[in-house]
Parts: C-alpha cells; structure tokens; sequence
C-alpha cells in the first residue's frame, strides 16, 4: 500500500508542474532568478528541460558507473528523490549502463512526457550508430529519443572525419526515431567546431571556473559556449563541480555558470538524494 500512495504522489507532483511545461521560461522573463527546476528551452530545438539535470555517468566506462555499482535500490533511489524533486532532464550514456534504470522509473514513477531523457553513442561507423539508435529506443521503452549525441569527441576536424555518422543522426531525426543531435565535446578545437557547425543541435561541455577536467582554460572555454549559444545551439554545462573535485567549492562554481548567461541546462551526476538537495539549495542561493 505504500508503494501505491507513494507512486501517486510521484504522479501528483509530475502534474504540479505541468503549467511550469507550458510556459518554458516564464519565471526568468518576469525578472525572477532561475531555480534548479526551472524550465528551460535548449536553444532552437524547442525541446524543453529543467535547468539542473541528474547525471549518471559518475566516473562511468564500459557500462558502469559509480551510481550502478552502488546497487539498484541506491540507483532508483536517487532517481525517484531527483524526480520528486522536480528535476526533468536525465542524462545518460550507453557507456554508463543508465538506461535499463530510467526505463524501470519511467514505469513506476516518472511520467515519460515530462522528461528529458539525453544519451549518447560511443560509436564512430554508420551502422554502429543506426543499430545504437534501434537499441536504446528499446532499452528505454521510448519510440523517440530526445536528445542523442556523438560521445566523447576529441577530434577538431570531427565534422570532415564523420560525415556519415552525422548524416545518420539527421535520417533518424527525420524518421522521428529523435528529437534533436549532437556532440559531447572532450576537446577545444572540438567545441570550437561544433559551436559553428549547422549540423549540432545541442553540444555538452566541460565547464567550471577552476579549469578541472576542462579542455582550456575557463575563459576560452566560456567564449565558445557564448558563440555557440550565439548561434542557437542548445548548450548543456558538465563537470560543474570538476567531477566532485571542488564540490567544497560549489556556489563559486554555480555562480560562474549561471553568470556566463549562456548555459540552458547543466548535467551534475549525483550518488545519493541529500546530494541532489545540496545542489538545488544552492542554486536557488547564487541565481
């Protein structure tokens, strides 16, 4: 019986937010600092997200991270709290083994029309990423992907060396099989490439104002988010706290990225539910 009153509370509050869904940007336009829930529009694809989302790739490789190796009823756990908490952006990875577990939430707790659900594909051939497509659309129960990037790219000349990767990506987009593609950028002559490219819908960056696990320099890594956001790509903030090493310096990192004026939504893996509640607070605390 509690497991009954508790997933009608999880739809309850799903529904709260259903007038925030509708006006995407409203409390920012009326002059009210952004909350860790607020929802944002990743910028010219129209697909709507809140601006704090819940990683799942804590040091995640080979179809595992952190959060999986701490146990399911620990992965759901935090994946229950961060939705009952208002987050509606998930971002996963074929690499992080995340994906079996947003399709368990989306049965019992989320609701499937209020999330973002973000993946990425490691693979580098045509076929390799249309089969990788066809999978993850079965491994999390959903007809379209919202947001599907090419993972970890390295290369600046990336655009002239996949060609055909991409051209896969925009037939799937066409088909309706995803919403919006890109590329999750571990390189700053990469970023810089996607920042101009056409092609990219959405680009995910490593950005903080320390330079930990970045690909330059926070100045030169902020330059090109803003021309990116400039030319109306959606742009997703990652490694906010350095991957949890400067988590004791969290409202200086929060600040930065809020103040850069550029960043729609940021990606921040969590382990436990008082984590995802430390950063919300916060957030609220230096927008």
């Amino acid at each position: 019986m509690a497991q009954i009153d508790r997933r009608k509370f999880m739809k309850q509050a799903a529904g709260s937010l259903a007038l925030t869904l509708a006006a995407p940007g409203l409390a920012e336009a009326a002059g009210t600092a952004p909350k860790a829930t607020t929802v944002r529009t990743l910028g010219k694809t129209g697909i709507q997200c809140t601006l704090l989302g819940m990683g799942t790739g804590v040091k995640a490789w080979n179809h595992q991270s952190a959060l999986t190796r701490k146990g399911d009823a620990a992965f759901m756990a935090v994946l229950e709290h961060a939705y009952g908490t208002g987050l509606r952006y998930f971002d996963c990875a074929d690499m992080y083994g995340s994906h079996a577990y947003i399709k368990r939430a989306c049965a019992d707790f989320m609701d499937r029309n209020k999330i973002m659900i973000l993946t990425k594909t490691v693979s580098r051939e045509p076929d390799g990423i249309r089969a990788d497509i066809e999978r993850f659309r079965k491994e999390l129960d959903t007809d379209q992907l919202d947001v599907v990037l090419m993972h970890c790219i390295t290369e600046p000349d990336w655009t002239h060396k996949y060609p055909a990767c991409m051209d896969v990506l925009e037939d799937e987009k066409a088909k309706g099989h995803l919403r919006a593609h890109g590329v999750s950028c571990h390189n700053l002559g990469a970023m810089k490439q996607a920042a101009d490219s056409p092609w990219v819908d959405v680009m995910l960056s490593r950005v903080n104002p320390f330079g930990v696990k970045m690909d330059g320099t926070p100045k030169e890594v902020a330059a090109v988010l803003k021309r990116a956001h400039g030319n109306g790509k959606g742009v997703i903030g990652m490694k906010i706290l350095g991957e949890g090493q400067m988590a004791s310096r969290m409202n200086e990192s929060l600040k930065f990225a809020l103040g850069l004026g550029c960043i729609d939504a940021m990606a921040i893996g969590f382990l436990k539910p008082e984590e995802v509640d430390g950063v919300v607070h916060n957030i609220a605390t230096v927008a």
